[in-house]
């Protein structure tokens, strides 16, 4: 079975947030996954990766996320990873509503818990936080009869 693998590093600025998307989305599209599954991974990596450049970093540009991404023909693996303040409470901040920025919503663990198939987050403070998610490729779409 052959396995593509990408690993790209950027500034943790929030621009670098539309390349993420575009790449997920490019390997997403290789794998032929319909249109809203494409759309889905888009908005999981955009919101994993608007929480390492605003929470991990508080928006500071002199730090990198990295974004690894896995493609096989069973499964999407992706990873955003940051070295930034990391997540006190993982269980708390995976709730809905809940936010350390009284200006943003609080939906992004809930956006990736629903348009993921898998998603685990692994965080330590002061030492980063690593988001791993998984979209399995359903191949029964009527695409591919």
């Amino acid at each position: 079975m052959k396995v593509n693998k990408m690993n790209l590093a950027f500034s943790s600025l929030p621009e670098n947030v539309t390349i993420a998307r575009m790449l997920a989305s490019a390997l997403g599209a290789q794998l032929d996954l319909p249109i809203n599954e494409l759309e889905e991974l888009k908005v999981a990596v955009s919101e994993a990766v608007s929480n390492a450049i605003i929470h991990g970093y508080g928006n500071n540009p002199d730090n990198f996320v990295t974004l690894e991404l896995e493609a096989s023909s069973e499964k999407i693996t992706i990873q955003v990873i940051d070295q930034g303040c990391g997540i006190t409470d993982v269980k708390q901040a995976m709730q809905a509503s809940f936010s350390t920025d009284p200006e943003r919503m609080g939906l992004g663990f809930i956006f990736m818990q629903s348009f993921m198939d898998e998603l685990r987050v692994e965080s330590d403070t002061n030492c980063g936080t690593k988001i791993f998610m998984v979209k399995y490729l359903n191949r029964q779409h009527p695409s591919s009869h």
